[in-house]
């Protein structure tokens, strides 16, 4: 038995999968810290090596796969390797036709509640914007503090300076609001 263990992220913790593998005696574990829909470089090497007699251990289904063709996928390919597949939560297997139908009863099943999730989180976004909400970080400079730097005379780089932020920072809040700064002369110089 092999363990297939995932999260989506480095921040998250196998420890859960881990532990549901060691009480299942599944002594051989992969674990995986990405998306479901990345490219998953560890659970493509599980499945090039799996041999006739295999059994690929999850802890739950949504672990192995993100969407029903992705999870027909890699069942096809542990089928056409003589392995089998298990999961340790759900009571699926995949040697009997009953067993295979079941999974892909639970992938299109997974495959809708991650669809209305997605739906909803898109509807909250809407609604949160139509309220005004801004998404996203505070810009650095608002276009009353850039248009109050270039009324000053301030040459670019001293309006960064004097703002606190990077040229680069500046030249974009200018440009966003259409503001001009004085040319900074050294320009002038180095052409004449």
């Amino acid at each position: 038995m092999v363990g297939y263990a995932r999260v989506s992220t480095q921040q998250q913790d196998t420890a859960l999968q881990r532990e549901a593998f060691r009480r299942a005696g599944v002594r051989r574990v992969i674990e995986e810290k990405r998306s479901g829909v990345a490219s998953r470089p560890r659970l493509e090497a599980l499945l090039t090596k799996l041999k006739p007699g295999d059994t690929v251990v999850v802890y739950k289904i949504d672990r192995l796969a993100r969407s029903l063709v992705d999870l027909l996928r890699i069942l096809q390919r542990i089928t056409a390797a003589g392995a089998s597949f298990r999961s340790l939560t759900e009571p699926l297997e995949t040697e009997t036709p009953i067993g295979r139908m079941m999974i892909q009863l639970l992938g299109a099943v997974a495959e809708f509640e991650r669809a209305v999730i997605r739906e909803r989180c898109e509807a909250g976004r809407r609604a949160a914007r139509d309220r005004g909400v801004q998404f996203g970080r505070p810009p650095l400079l608002r276009e009353h503090e850039v248009r109050a730097l270039a009324d000053a005379g301030l040459w670019k780089a001293q309006a960064a300076r004097v703002s606190g932020v990077s040229k680069s920072a500046l030249r974009r809040a200018a440009l966003k609001h259409g503001v001009v700064f004085p040319s900074d002369g050294r320009a002038r110089l180095r052409g004449g």
